[in-house]
C-alpha cells in the first residue's frame, strides 16, 4: 500500500514476537532440566512423585496469574512497559532458577526451603510467560494494518514453536558429551540460564520499538498516536484510521460487559477449545506417547522430532493463508483434521495396534492444529475485542487459556491409567465441538481494522 514503512512494520513485529519465543523457550526448557532436578531436589529430599509433578508444572501457576493481571497492566503502564516487565521476570527467573542458592542457601545442598524458591522462580517466569503470551499478540494486533494484521499476529506462534525449537537444541549442546553427575550438579542450572541471553535482548530491544497508536489514543496522546501512525501508514491513511480509533473511543465506557456477554464468551471459548483439543499432551507427553505405544527410547525421541518439524511448516502455511482465506475456514478445516486425528489413534489404542499409522495420525493432527487453531486462536483474541475492552477482554481469555492447559495436561496421566482409547476420543469430540462452536458463533474478521470489530458487538 502506498506510503506504508513496511520495513519498519517488520522491525517492530519482530522484536514483539521475541515474547512470544520466550513462552516456548521458558515452558520448554524444564523437559532437559526435568531429570536432574528431580535427582537433585525431589529424590534428594525423599519426596514424591507428586512434588515431582508440582515442581516440574509450578511456572503454570504463574502462566494463569500473568495471564489474569495482563488486562490491568496493559490498561494501565501500556503494552510496551508491560512487555518490558516480562522481559525482566524472565530475566530474574532465568538467573533464580539456574541458581536458587542464591543469598540464602548453600550450593549443592538440597532443602526444602531450596525447593521452594526454586518454585517460586519458576512461577516468577511463569507470570513473565503469562504476560507476554497476552500481550504480544496484543500489540502486534494493534501496531498491524489490516490487511497483514493476521499474518504478523501469527508470526508470535511460530516464534513459541522456534523457541520451544531453539531451548531443545540448547538444552542438547550443554548436556551432549557430559557425564550425568555433571548434568545432575551443572548442567541443568546452565539450561536455566541461558534464557537469559533472549530474555535480556529482548528487554533491550523494546527500548527502541514505540507504543501502539490504539493505547495512546485511549490515554489521550493523539499527537504521538498519530505520528507513529503516520510512520506506519503513510500520512494519508494514517489521518482515516486515528479520526476512527478515536470515534471508537471517546464514546465508550470500557466496562468488561458494555458490548454484551457474546464477545467475552467467545473469547474465553477459543481459548478453553484451543487446549480441550488436547494439543499440549501431544507437545509435553509426546515422547512418553510414543514409548507407551512400543517406540524404543531413541526413536521415540526421533519421532518428536520429526513432530517438531511438522510444527514448523504447517505454522508457516497458516502465517502464508490467514489473510488469504480468513480465519473461519482455517478453524475449521483444521477442526476437520484434528477430529480425524484424534478419533484414528483412540481407535488404534483401542485395538491395541501399535506403529506407523499412530505416527501418521499424530502427525495429521499435530499439522491441523499448526495451521489453525495454533496460530489463529491467537490471531482472533489480538484483534477480535473493541479498543476500549481489549486489555480486559483479553486477560479473561488468555487466563482462560492457562487454566484450561494446566487442567488438560494435569488429568492426562489419570485418564491414560482409566483408558487410552477413550482420552484420545474425548480430545476427538473436542475438535468436532470446536467445529460447531467456530461454525455457529466466531464472526470472519479478516482484513477489518480492529475499530471496525465494533460495529460486530454493538448492542
Amino acid at each position: 500500500m502506498k506510503g506504508r514503512n513496511s520495513f519498519y512494520i517488520v522491525v517492530i513485529t519482530v522484536v514483539a514476537t521475541l515474547g512470544g519465543l520466550l513462552f516456548g523457550y521458558d515452558t520448554a526448557v524444564i523437559s532437559g532440566a526435568d531429570k536432574s532436578i528431580q535427582a537433585f531436589l525431589i529424590e534428594g529430599l525423599g519426596l514424591n512423585s507428586l512434588a515431582h509433578g508440582a515442581t516440574i508444572s509450578s511456572a503454570l501457576i504463574g502462566c494463569i496469574i500473568g495471564g489474569g493481571i495482563s488486562g490491568l497492566l496493559a490498561s494501565k503502564l501500556g503494552r510496551k512497559k508491560t512487555l518490558l516487565l516480562a522481559a525482566l521476570l524472565f530475566f530474574v527467573s532465568a538467573l533464580g532458577s539456574g541458581n536458587p542458592e542464591f543469598l540464602f542457601f548453600t550450593k549443592g545442598e538440597p532443602t526444602m526451603g531450596l525447593l521452594y524458591m526454586f518454585n517460586f522462580y519458576r512461577v516468577i517466569g511463569g507470570i513473565g510467560v503469562g504476560l507476554a503470551s497476552a500481550v504480544s499478540p496484543m500489540y502486534i494486533g494493534e501496531i498491524a494494518p489490516a490487511d497483514i494484521r493476521g499474518r504478523l499476529v501469527a508470526l508470535n506462534q511460530f516464534a513459541i514453536i522456534f523457541g520451544m525449537l531453539v531451548v531443545y537444541f540448547v538444552n542438547w549442546g550443554i548436556a551432549s558429551g557430559q557425564s550425568l553427575e555433571w548434568i545432575n550438579s551443572i548442567g541443568w542450572r546452565r539450561m536455566f540460564i541461558s534464557e537469559a541471553i533472549p530474555a535480556g535482548l529482548f528487554g533491550v530491544l523494546l527500548f527502541f520499538v514505540p507504543e501502539t497508536p490504539r493505547y495512546l489514543a485511549l490515554k489521550n496522546q493523539d499527537d504521538k498516536a498519530l505520528s507513529i501512525l503516520t510512520k506506519i501508514n503513510g500520512a494519508e491513511h494514517a489521518k482515516l484510521i486515528f479520526n476512527d480509533i478515536k470515534q471508537s473511543v471517546e464514546h465508550h465506557s470500557g466496562k468488561l460487559f458494555s458490548y454484551g456477554k457474546l464477545v467475552i464468551i467467545i473469547g474465553i471459548l477459543l481459548s478453553v477449545f484451543q487446549q480441550f483439543v488436547g494439543i499440549n499432551v501431544a507437545l509435553y507427553y509426546a515422547p512418553r506417547i510414543f514409548e507407551s505405544m512400543g517406540a524404543a527410547k531413541d526413536a521415540s525421541l526421533m519421532q518428536t522430532v520429526v513432530m517438531g518439524l511438522v510444527n514448523v511448516v504447517f505454522t508457516v502455511v497458516a502465517i502464508l493463508t490467514v489473510d488469504k482465506w480468513g480465519r473461519k475456514p482455517l478453524l475449521m478445516v483444521g477442526s476437520i483434521g484434528m477430529a480425524v486425528g484424534m478419533f484414528a489413534i483412540g481407535a488404534l489404542s483401542f485395538m491395541e495396534v501399535i506403529g506407523i499409522g499412530t505416527l501418521i495420525f499424530i502427525i495429521v493432527y499435530t499439522a491441523s492444529f499448526m495451521m489453525s487453531w495454533g496460530p489463529i486462536c491467537w490471531v482472533l483474541i489480538s484483534e477480535l475485542f473493541p479498543n476500549k475492552i481489549r486489555g480486559k477482554a483479553v486477560a479473561v481469555a488468555v487466563a482462560a487459556q492457562w487454566a484450561a492447559n494446566y487442567f488438560i495436561s494435569s488429568t492426562y496421566p489419570a485418564m491414560m491409567e482409566f483408558s487410552g482409547g477413550l482420552t484420545y476420543s474425548f480430545y476427538g469430540l473436542m475438535s468436532v465441538l470446536s467445529f460447531i462452536f467456530v461454525w455457529k458463533l466466531v464472526p470472519e474478521t479478516k482484513g477489518k481494522t480492529l475499530e471496525e470489530m465494533e460495529y460486530l458487538w454493538k448492542k
